[in-house]
């Protein structure tokens, strides 16, 4: 399809779809069968991918960028791709963090994996804070928790290996991250009222 039709199915104006392009977000179209560049399904999924991370999950265009770097890169394998998605949307730490003592509760005991992550690092960092502020974790509360969100995690991969390709990947990581972690708040939220009137 021309670039015309591209626009039309896509709901993206031609000016967006041509900034896309120079700004490596959407890759190039073929010319191989006429001088005019040719577009095809994958690119109508990276233009939804592109609306969804705007709209959506809100994210600007250097992180859009980097989740779109994230799908072209041949050497970002699936579950680092995954990584790289949740650590934009949730705004995860970079720098790694030094473990916390409750965290070895967590990690390498059969439950998670024991690996470093920036999911991982922020985890550590909250645990500090709430040391800091007199706020701490306790042990069975985290395991509670722990317990529960694994559940929550079991749901969430099972939907996202579903995904045909790895925009479709990328786009349900984003808006799973972005959606379902505000539903579980929300959730805990009514649940923690509810309790709270019954006794």
């Amino acid at each position: 399809m021309q670039l015309k039709e591209l626009s039309s199915r896509s709901g993206v104006s031609g000016a967006s779809i041509k900034f896309y392009l120079r700004e490596g977000l959407l890759p190039p179209g073929s010319t191989a069968a006429s001088p005019r560049a040719d577009y095809g399904e994958g690119h109508l999924r990276r233009l939804e991918l592109i609306k969804t991370l705007r709209k959506v999950v809100r994210l600007g265009l250097d992180q859009i960028k980097a989740v779109t770097a994230g799908i072209e890169d041949p050497g970002l394998d699936d579950v680092a791709l995954m990584g790289r998605v949740q650590a934009l949307v949730l705004d995860l730490a970079e720098e790694p963090v030094p473990d916390h003592p409750l965290l070895a509760g967590l990690v390498g005991s059969g439950r998670w994996t024991d690996a470093p992550s920036q999911a991982r690092n922020s985890l550590n960092l909250l645990l500090y804070r709430m040391d800091e502020l007199g706020v701490p974790a306790d042990a069975a509360v985290l395991a509670a928790y722990a317990q529960a969100v694994d559940q929550v995690a079991a749901l969430d991969i099972g939907s996202v290996e579903q995904a045909g390709s790895r925009d479709d990947l990328a786009a349900a990581v984003a808006v799973g991250t972005h959606l379902y972690s505000q539903l579980l708040l929300k959730m805990l939220a009514v649940a923690q009222a509810s309790r709270a009137m019954r006794g």
